[in-house]
């Protein structure tokens, strides 16, 4: 099955805070030590992290979804991150909650096929009023993650306002922010900006894992199905 990546121009103007170049000093620190290949970044919870240098490692980031779900891939190479992949699982042609999961499942496992991830990192689901729709996003998680768990492919969850403190420095930041400072870091062209911005989230998730990278302890992390029933025993009926 192939992969298909979505890269139409993004239609949103950048966030005024970034293109008048007043935003907050992480996002500024964080642009210059891109630039400057440091291997020291702002640290969310205060003061630098000190990221690990690698040969190689792959990250994949998912931003789970039952409408549309996006993905990124990252390729580090010492301690510099190169986007070379982002796009969308569109589910929206899929009437029956079962065939979207079984689509996920698909796909994503293709992805896995297409570009070897050596780590995962998913976007946690937020706490909704409706229970229904928040049942439905759990699925699809988990879904996603049981195909990279399928595989052998450590997984580490990411609330989404620390991935937001992550790469704009505000947990309140709008997805149109993240897409632009995501842009800025990484230096990828803004004609492969995505329609989707559910992209540039699986992106940021990637992202956020990296910077963890060299961090004693990150969020929540699964290394196999023993190590998830382990660490979740309320989720699974024995």
């Amino acid at each position: 099955m192939s992969v298909t990546l979505y890269s139409l121009k993004l239609r949103t103007l950048p966030p005024a805070s970034l293109a008048s170049g007043t935003g907050s000093e992480a996002e500024r620190g964080i642009t210059e030590n891109i630039q400057g290949q440091s291997n020291r970044f702002p640290d969310i919870n205060g003061g630098d992290s000190v990221i690990q240098p690698v040969k190689e490692k792959i990250i994949l980031g998912i931003d789970p979804g039952t409408t549309i779900m996006g993905y990124g891939v990252l390729r580090v190479a010492g301690v510099k991150p190169e986007m070379i992949a982002m796009g969308i699982i569109d589910l929206r042609k899929f009437g029956d909650h079962y065939l979207k999961l079984r689509h996920i499942h698909e796909r994503v496992l293709s992805i896995i096929e297409s570009y070897l991830p050596d780590e995962l990192a998913i976007e946690a689901p937020f706490f909704g009023k409706n229970v229904q729709s928040m049942l439905k996003l759990g699925r699809a998680q988990g879904v996603a993650m049981a195909a990279a768990l399928s595989r052998d492919i450590p997984i580490t969850e990411y609330a989404p306002l620390k991935i937001k403190m992550a790469i704009t420095g505000n947990g309140q930041a709008s997805k149109e922010q993240v897409a632009d400072m995501l842009q800025r870091m990484l230096h990828f062209p803004k004609e492969e900006m995505p329609v989707f911005m559910d992209a540039t989230d699986g992106l940021a998730a990637a992202y956020c894992h990296f910077l963890q990278m060299g961090r004693p302890a990150a969020e929540k992390g699964y290394h196999s199905w023993k190590d998830f029933v382990a660490k979740n025993p309320g989720k699974v009926k024995r």
